[in-house]
């Protein structure tokens, strides 16, 4: 899923070497700023060009592709045998993941561009799937079914991914607020004001809750007592990627051309490295190695320690798209229309 886990942490259980290759791309018809999932040895990824596609990770392979004519750019979650994504069409799509059938649908009343998250019911027996819409709304469904259980009505367009955490689900809107919302019963706990809308997701750790705005502030929230514990602000540029988390950092791109790294503490600058675009990318922490696109075109790895690069890789086009990292392999949508997989140099 998007950002690895339902506190959209953004931190891979992988360990990267310092060079990569790239093993395989893909040609899709239209730009790819879907952040792929990948499991079981198949990558999920949309495109601009009105498809869902599932690949087979070692070569690249087209295994299937769903076709629903406007744009995807959320990222799927993968669920119970499920591919979930929604589209620019406003619908969210349950798709077989060995087929690319669909199971259900559900139509919102304008287009999704977050991706879908999960919770367990109250009995803990069935799972739910969260996901916000440009018509306002926060909907919790049935993931087998896609019944509805509730819905929020937020006082603008959801943007980004909701995250999960302690019994609550929370999003910044592009209405300036933080809202947090009861996960069971889909009810209002406390709204927080960011000061500027939100267009990214927020990455979260029990009660602290890390997140930028467009009026050039990131920002750590405390939930549990309703107030922005810090405020980062540097250069006079919006903040839209969403931040991964280590156990003492806090890592997130900028409209500044720039990738910031503060301690989770203080919101203190440990390192800032920059590239030649705007950083829209969401960055992905592996070991002691962090990886992020920019509008430049290119895929960067630098260092967690003290942001120096240790590789890149350029395509034709803005990387908007989140890396993703499992089974020993990167892989990453280009606004060129393909689909990149990097992995270690074959011996």
């Amino acid at each position: 899923m998007h950002r690895g886990n339902p506190a959209l942490n953004g931190v891979a259980a992988e360990v990267l070497p310092d060079a990569l290759v790239l093993r395989w791309k893909f040609k899709t018809g239209g730009p790819v700023k879907s952040s792929a999932a990948i499991v079981d040895g198949r990558v999920f990824v949309g495109s601009d060009d009105g498809q869902v596609y599932a690949l087979n990770l070692k070569d690249g392979a087209k295994l299937w592709a769903h076709n629903a004519t406007d744009p995807f750019e959320a990222s799927p979650l993968v669920l119970g045998g499920l591919v979930i994504v929604g589209g620019i069409d406003g619908v969210l799509y349950a798709l077989e993941s060995g087929t690319g059938k669909v199971r259900w649908q559900v139509k919102t009343g304008d287009k999704i561009v977050g991706g879908a998250n999960v919770v367990k019911s109250p009995d803990g027996k069935t799972d739910r799937v969260l996901v916000g819409s440009h018509d306002y709304t926060l909907y919790c469904v049935e993931a087998r079914t896609g019944n509805e259980v509730w819905k929020y009505k937020a006082e603008n367009f959801i943007n980004g991914s909701p995250s999960v955490t302690q019994g609550r689900t929370l999003f910044g809107g592009c209405d300036a607020l933080l809202h947090v919302i009861d996960v069971a019963k889909g009810e209002r706990e406390k709204v927080v004001e960011a000061g500027a809308y939100i267009a990214g997701s927020a990455a979260v750790d029990g009660p602290l809750v890390y997140v930028g705005h467009y009026e050039n502030e990131f920002l750590c929230i405390d939930i549990k007592e309703g107030r922005v514990v810090w405020k980062y602000r540097d250069r006079q540029f919006p903040y839209n990627s969403s931040p991964a988390l280590t156990k003492d950092r806090v890592i997130f791109g900028g409209h500044d051309k720039r990738l910031h790294c503060l301690t989770r503490a203080k919101g203190e600058v440990m390192w800032v490295f920059n590239t030649r675009g705007q950083v829209n990318s969401s960055p992905v922490v592996c070991g002691q190695r962090v990886l992020v696109g920019s509008n430049d075109g290119r895929l960067y790895m630098v260092s967690l320690a003290d942001g120096a690069r240790v590789w890149d890789y350029e395509t034709q086009d803005a990387i908007t798209a989140s890396p993703a990292v499992a089974e020993g392999h990167v892989v990453v949508g280009s606004e060129d229309g393909h689909v990149y997989c990097f992995g270690a140099r074959k011996p």
